[in-house]
């Protein structure tokens, strides 16, 4: 198990890899998904042998409640289908945390539950916010659960020009899931995960 790492060049560090993808120019995205709350994208990660996906949206809210329901947070557990516990480990300053979280089963159980240890940070971007992650090698595994790896994702999100009160919500997620796992399942998992992520947020932000 690795020590904590040092929380302000990591930060400084995840951020710059998300801006680099987010100038990623549009020819190199092969469309995965499409619904009428989100595209989904992928391109072969420069991390690891999987994806890395894009996923883009407009959401009827401000940046700051938005980014509020989507980083390490009381709003995320209430909404998010997908996750199934989530504990702050560590807090830092300058909205840094290490957050350990589960997931669910998918596709009938042939994705088993997955536990992740993430670092966390949230800061401006543009107009707007970033929030993003990346797994640590940190904590004791526990039983029944498959430890996941999140290579840098994140999630920006900006106020749209014409109409403030809309915002622009585009994620980039590359997660590793691990084990034995057949690629094309986890490829279908992820699309319908980033796809289904815009559906049940939009439904959280009107209750």
């Amino acid at each position: 198990m690795d020590p904590l790492p040092n929380p302000a060049p990591l930060a400084s560090k995840l951020r710059n890899t998300l801006v680099r993808y987010h100038s990623i120019g549009d020819g190199e995205w092969r469309v995965a998904k499409k619904t009428k709350d989100a595209t989904v994208w992928r391109k072969p990660s420069e991390e690891f042998s999987g994806y890395l996906y894009k996923a883009q949206g407009v959401v009827e809210d401000v940046t700051n409640k938005i980014v509020d329901h989507i980083r390490p947070g009381p709003y995320r557990l209430d909404w998010d289908t997908l996750m199934t516990s989530m504990d702050i480990m560590e807090t830092f300053e300058e909205n840094c945390c290490v957050m350990r979280y589960t997931t669910a089963g998918q596709l009938w159980n042939i994705i088993a539950p997955r536990e992740f240890v993430d670092f966390s940070y949230t800061t401006s971007y543009e107009d707007g916010l970033l929030t993003c992650g990346i797994s640590l090698d940190y904590g004791e595994v526990r039983p029944n659960f498959v430890r996941g790896f999140n290579h840098p994702c994140g999630w920006f999100c900006v106020p749209l020009k014409d109409s403030p009160s809309h915002s622009l919500l585009t994620g980039y997620i590359q997660t590793e899931l691990r084990g034995m796992l057949p690629q094309s399942a986890v490829d279908t998992a992820m699309s319908s995960t980033l796809a289904n992520f815009y559906s049940d947020l939009k439904k959280a932000l009107k209750t």
